[in-house]
């Protein structure tokens, strides 16, 4: 199959459903209007409520959304075939992820910038928001994990990756002063944004230099090396003011990210790299060497984000509502950005099945695992040497992805000579995608956590109140943390992509209920019809996993404790989304039956010219 047809095809579907699709929420369903005033200007405080131009804010989210899902999902799905993870990707984003982004995003706004459980406790009620806090910490704390995980296996024993990324921190600290703090009331973007692209480009050939040096031993690190300078990273991202690392290293990484993805579609639409793995494989059935389960459930958790991930909901309703400049820019950066979002997953599982079979499982599975599969290499022992890396065995999927970009570009004019460059390219191309996602993940995680300790101690809920960022950041970082140092790809994926998916149903679910509560019934199949697909495939895949993946881990020695706190957490993810979505449908019958909706499900009224969308089933 000939990539260049299925790689347009899918470019159309996104733009029409964008156009039209997404469109028709933004008029019908949700009401947008400019005349609302978004909480980034009525409270504004220089530290996170700072109102932004539409596109440094796209690049802020879109570069917080697209984590390792979309590139490490689909190259991990493709055992199960090239056909299901495109479908998936492409039908899922437009109809359920890019509308889940979009909605909450819109919702947030409405709530003054507050988080998805506040939200949750407005909408649907008390009970159900603190379920939804509680769900929502330990969910992301995992997602962190998984997240976190895939960069640890690709910059360790890397120099080069470790001093590129490393070089894109004080990079953006220079671009947050320049964007932010050069000129008084504006943001500077075009001089920093030259500033930033041209350092970040000598970064990774300065990388390759240092690598060649006697001090490269300097910055190469073993995992837990790696794990630890991640979370010291995670750390102070969270706590220093958003527009001084958090937005300008999400804005840089974006033009990367951006670039990149530029570049190869062009390479795929020019070089047409055929798809060498069948529609459908026989591992649908199971037993495959990296996802041991069946095709259904097992695909619809694999690849989360890029069809659909409930992380994004978190940052939809953690930093991006409160650097909103107008309210219809939700539609462009909520349903925009995820859209781009699966762009990227659909490249990556064209780059990952241009490959030959053989040497896509020799990289994704073990020497034991691989001999059983009956396959033999057929390119990578020539592709190691040219990157200068053995690359069998490195499982997790940014090794395999990375060199199946490699080898598209390989094959641009002029640019076989490259390959090493190219292949150390796309590794910090996939370190940045993660780390801007551990930065942002780990402030949302804050917000959740001092709502929650806010409870038991006013001050906590105070975000401006430094002791209690310094608190709540620590304990965040430690939690996601320890599950990193301690856990491996193969039982940290599957709890992050369940329990991803479990936080996107409760995202729906609150959805559909905020539409409900301001008269828009008739509107809430955009986002329930989702709820129920995704809920139903992920609630079977989280008890599939308790059953075959993590309880019999407890009877390994030396894996007995990840075993029951990895089922303990699976549990307690499928008690909670249980429980919100139980509440949510007795609120939506409530209200539908007369009773009042919550005072503030609405937001604020619009003036002057009357509020706008009145509340009427």
């Amino acid at each position: 199959m000939n990539t260049f047809p299925v790689l347009v095809g899918a470019l159309c579907v996104f733009a029409l459903c964008y156009r039209y699709y997404s469109a028709f929420i933004a008029a019908k369903a949700l009401v947008l209007d400019d005349r609302r005033i978004t909480p980034a200007h009525t409270l504004t405080d220089g530290q996170n409520y700072v109102p932004s131009p539409r596109w440094v804010l796209f690049g802020h989210h879109f570069a917080a959304i697209a984590g390792a899902g979309p590139l490490v999902g689909p190259t991990l799905a493709a055992q199960f075939g090239f056909l299901p993870g495109f479908l998936w990707l492409l039908i899922g984003a437009v109809l359920a992820g890019c509308v889940q982004d979009f909605v909450v995003l819109a919702a947030s706004v409405r709530h003054k910038g507050r988080s998805l459980s506040d939200i949750a406790r407005t909408e649907i009620g008390s009970f159900a928001g603190l379920v939804s806090m509680i769900a929502v910490l330990f969910i992301l704390l995992v997602t962190l994990a998984g997240l976190g995980i895939v960069v640890v296996n690709a910059l360790a024993s890397s120099p080069w990756g470790v001093f590129t990324i490393g070089s894109t921190i004080p990079i953006a600290l220079i671009m947050g002063q320049w964007m932010f703090r050069s000129s008084a009331g504006k943001v500077a973007v075009t001089g920093p944004s030259i500033f930033g692209v041209v350092l970040l480009l000598a970064a990774v050939i300065g990388g390759h230099w240092f690598s060649q040096t006697s001090y490269a031993h300097l910055l190469t690190f073993t995992p837990h090396q790696i794990t630890v300078l991640m979370a010291i990273y995670g750390f102070v991202a969270s706590v220093l003011p958003v527009w001084l690392l958090l937005a300008p290293r999400d804005y840089l990484s974006t033009y990367v990210k951006l670039g990149t993805i530029a570049v190869l579609i062009v390479g795929i639409l020019v070089v047409r790299p055929d798809i060498q793995f069948p529609a459908i494989t026989q591992f649908i059935h199971g037993g495959g060497p990296i996802i041991k389960g069946k095709l259904f459930p097992f695909l619809f958790v694999t690849i989360a984000c890029g069809a659909i991930s409930g992380f994004h909901s978190l940052v939809a309703s953690g930093t991006t509502p409160k650097m909103l400049d107008k309210e219809t820019d939700a539609r462009f950066i909520g349903y925009g950005a995820m859209a781009a979002e699966s762009v990227v997953g659909i490249l990556a599982l064209i780059a990952a099945t241009s490959m030959q079979p053989g040497d896509y499982f020799a990289i994704n599975s073990t020497a034991t695992e691989f001999s059983r599969l009956g396959l033999h290499t057929v390119h990578l022992d020539r592709l190691s040497q040219e990157v200068g890396e053995n690359l069998v065995g490195r499982t997790g999927g940014a090794v395999s992805l990375a060199a199946g970009m490699a080898q598209i570009f390989k094959a641009l004019p002029g640019m076989d000579r490259l390959v090493a460059y190219w292949y150390h390219y796309a590794i910090m191309f996939e370190a940045l995608f993660i780390l801007t996602t551990v930065d942002a993940g780990t402030r949302v995680a804050r917000y959740v956590l001092q709502e929650l300790l806010g409870k038991v101690h006013r001050k906590f809920g105070d975000t401006a109140w430094l002791p209690g960022n310094l608190i709540t950041t620590l304990l965040v970082v430690l939690g996601w943390g320890y599950l990193i140092y301690t856990g491996t790809i193969s039982t940290i994926w599957p709890l992050f992509g369940t329990g991803n998916q479990l936080l996107a149903t409760i995202a729906l679910a609150v959805c559909t209920t905020f539409l409900i509560n301001m008269g828009k019934a008739r509107y809430a199949w955009t986002t329930a019809v989702p709820m129920c697909f995704v809920g139903a495939t992920t609630l079977m895949a989280g008890v599939l996993s308790i059953r075959d993946i993590f309880w019999p881990l407890t009877a390994q020695p030396g894996q007995r404790f990840t075993g029951y706190l990895d089922s303990a957490l699976m549990a307690l993810f499928i008690a909670g989304v249980i429980l919100v979505v139980h509440s949510a449908i007795r609120r939506w019958v409530a209200v539908m039956n007369g009773a009042p909706a919550p005072p503030e499900a609405f937001g604020p009224p619009v003036t002057p010219g009357g509020e706008v969308g009145v509340r009427c089933c």
